[in-house]
């Protein structure tokens, strides 16, 4: 099936400048839905998201486009402007604040307001009608996306200073690769596991340390095997580790530990989508996309047992890269899967090579940086009928809870 679809809604959306705010019969009495996916990928604009498609159409021998994805078979489609209270660029910090509390705020804060009045988030507000919740991420805990969830400070480097709020937050998990600054930023207080631990909950590092020590009903932070008694690595993307777990094993287990007697707000981040964009290796950048997307796929088959008590939203925090999808010409997968195969599927390349590569494979990037490109949004199930048309990043929040 080719692209024609997707780019029809698309276009439809583009058109579309309202959203549709009635209420749905498949939301429960207060107007939201009872089990509640927010995906954001970060640095994840709309054209990455078609490249991931088109190497997918590729690898199943469609040459000229197809719709693989999950998060493009969704029937809701939007688009999301991203700009913060002091730039149309943002950065993580402002657009999770954004996304998370529904306010603008100033790149480089996070959770506060621009004036740096601590706001609430959606998981805190979720967290206080007895939903449970859970923080997943890709990247450290306190990286900027997941703690404007459950933390404030205007400095989104306070890294150290921001987990201390995780015992404080209650939130019933936390899973993602570690720890920024695990013993400070300049290695001269304890370690922040230990912190954490004393705050009532349990910290594990890796599957063998969930399954032999976490009990039913702890409150868990769980972390990369590999980042144990050590900082976790910081805008650094050189190929999965094979004791690594993947995004939607996170889900998995968040899914198995909160269960589904309560309602429960789960944030997920592909957060290395945005590291790969960054340096514009297309590879590793579509590797991130396909292991968000399989997360996705997690909650698209609990939302299939649940569909009128379940609602999934996807969307980015910014677009990072200026990335285009071929350049007058068609675009050589052939010759990236090539290259990616002889790497052993890692980070391999030199800047000056990775150019090389993607100029020859008619990939284009315009910056390392961030965008203030539009960002995709896709979304299924109760009040999923809101998320078309064009929003802006601080309406997510208020859609979502029904108001």
């Amino acid at each position: 099936m080719k692209l024609v679809r997707f780019f029809n809604v698309l276009l439809s959306a583009v058109v579309l400048l309202s959203v549709n705010g009635c209420g749905s019969t498949s939301e429960n009495e207060a107007g939201k839905a009872k089990y509640i996916f927010l995906f954001i990928g970060d640095g994840m604009g709309i054209t990455q998201v078609a490249a991931a498609d088109s190497y997918l159409a590729y690898t199943n021998g469609d040459q000229l486009g197809g719709q693989y994805l999950t998060m493009t078979s969704l029937p809701h489609f939007g688009l999301l402007t991203s700009y913060s209270a002091n730039s149309r660029v943002t950065d993580s910090a402002a657009a999770g604040t954004a996304i998370a509390c529904g306010v603008k705020t100033n790149n480089g804060s996070i959770g506060v307001d621009a004036e740096g009045n601590p706001v609430k988030s959606i998981a805190y507000q979720l967290h206080e009608e007895d939903y449970n919740v859970g923080i997943i991420t890709t990247v450290p805990h306190n990286h900027a996306t997941p703690t404007a969830f459950y933390a404030n400070n205007v400095n989104r480097d306070a890294c150290y200073e921001m987990c201390l709020q995780i015992p404080t937050s209650g939130f019933e998990f936390y899973a993602g690769s570690g720890f920024i600054d695990y013993r400070g930023r300049h290695n001269d207080l304890r370690p922040i596991d230990e912190v954490i631990e004393e705050g009532g909950y349990k910290v594990v590092y890796g599957l063998n340390e969930y399954d032999a020590e976490v009990k039913a009903g702890e409150k868990v932070v769980f972390c990369q095997e590999s980042n144990k008694e050590e900082s976790a690595g910081n805008y650094v993307s050189e190929g999965k580790l094979a004791e690594d777990v993947t995004l939607g094993q996170m889900l998995e287990l968040g899914l198995k530990h909160l269960g589904t007697k309560e309602p429960f707000f789960f944030m997920c981040e592909g957060g290395k989508i945005d590291w790969t964009a960054h340096g514009n290796r297309t590879m590793p950048m579509i590797m991130d996309i396909l292991e968000f997307d399989n997360a996705i796929s997690v909650a698209y088959e609990f939302y299939k047992k649940h569909p009128k008590e379940t609602l999934i939203v996807i969307t980015a925090d910014h677009e990072t890269g200026g990335m285009s999808l071929g350049s007058g010409r068609e675009v050589d997968w052939g010759l990236l899967v090539e290259q990616w195969e002889r790497d052993n599927h890692k980070n391999n390349l030199s800047n000056e090579e990775n150019r090389d590569l993607n100029r020859r494979a008619s990939i284009g990037w315009t910056t390392g940086s961030h965008t203030g490109a539009p960002l995709p949004v896709f979304a299924v199930g109760a009040g999923a009928e809101k998320f078309t048309g064009l929003m802006d990043n601080t309406q997510i929040k208020g859609m979502i809870l029904g108001e």
